[in-house]
């Protein structure tokens, strides 16, 4: 089976293409910033491995959460390149592929992927590899540093120590997996998945927000400075 898969939803823009024994990767700068460069870094990875599109039997990509101009790029990349070859597209959660980052590296079966949302949140969903098997399913929610909980015998992956390292309470180097979702980890995810009949046509390239705004306005940063002035 020959697959591309590419993530920018982060701040790390990953691909990978692979054919099943083989695999080729690239990464780069995520974000807005990818949406210069994907589409040219997808062709020269696919000249490295010496495919073409059109041999492609699907492509893979990260559906969100994350950075909303990453969603939009990935979608609309994926969208337009299955489209022009006549393939499908396989929608992977960017919360899944971290977490099969994460059990990959660490050999952790029980992972809660979190992601840095901004705004003092974090996105956040809790996959059992243990009892699920290949692709087990969650569902990603936002969740302040100050109420997140890690129960015994899970680990936390991600990119949220940094950020909210004081607000993590109890969790440790030894619970701690320094993770990001990979084109990689889409790769060994997407054989299980395909097989369940998760591929959609090419308009289904469509992102997965947990939040529909990713500022606040005005107003409600000039209450929140109100507040925290009364709470002084």
């Amino acid at each position: 089976m020959k697959l591309l898969a590419f993530d920018t939803s982060t701040e790390a823009m990953s691909i990978a293409v692979g054919d099943g024994a083989r695999m080729w990767e690239h990464t780069g700068a995520g974000g807005a910033q990818a949406s210069s460069t994907l589409i040219a870094s997808i062709m020269r990875l696919l000249r490295e491995a010496q495919m073409s599109l059109r041999e492609l039997d699907a492509i893979a990509f990260g559906r969100g959460p994350g950075s909303f101009t990453g969603l939009r790029t990935a979608c609309s990349v994926a969208q337009g390149l299955a489209f022009g070859a006549g393939l499908r597209v396989l929608p992977i959660d960017t919360l899944l592929a971290l977490a099969e980052n994460a059990r990959h590296t660490s050999g952790r079966l029980r992972i809660a992927a979190a992601l840095d949302a901004r705004m003092d949140e974090m996105y956040v969903a809790r996959y059992d590899f243990a009892s699920a098997g290949a692709a087990p399913d969650a569902e990603p929610e936002l969740v302040s540093p100050d109420h997140f909980q890690l129960d015994p015998g899970w680990a936390l992956a991600g990119n949220v120590m940094t950020p909210y390292a004081q607000r993590l309470q109890g969790i440790g180097a030894a619970d701690f997996i320094a993770a990001l979702p990979t084109a990689a980890a889409m790769l060994r995810l997407a054989p299980a998945m395909l097989a369940a009949g998760h591929a959609v046509d090419a308009a289904g390239a469509l992102p997965r927000y947990i939040r529909d705004k990713v500022a606040k306005t005005t107003s409600e940063r000039a209450a929140e400075r109100a507040q925290q002035a009364s709470a002084t």
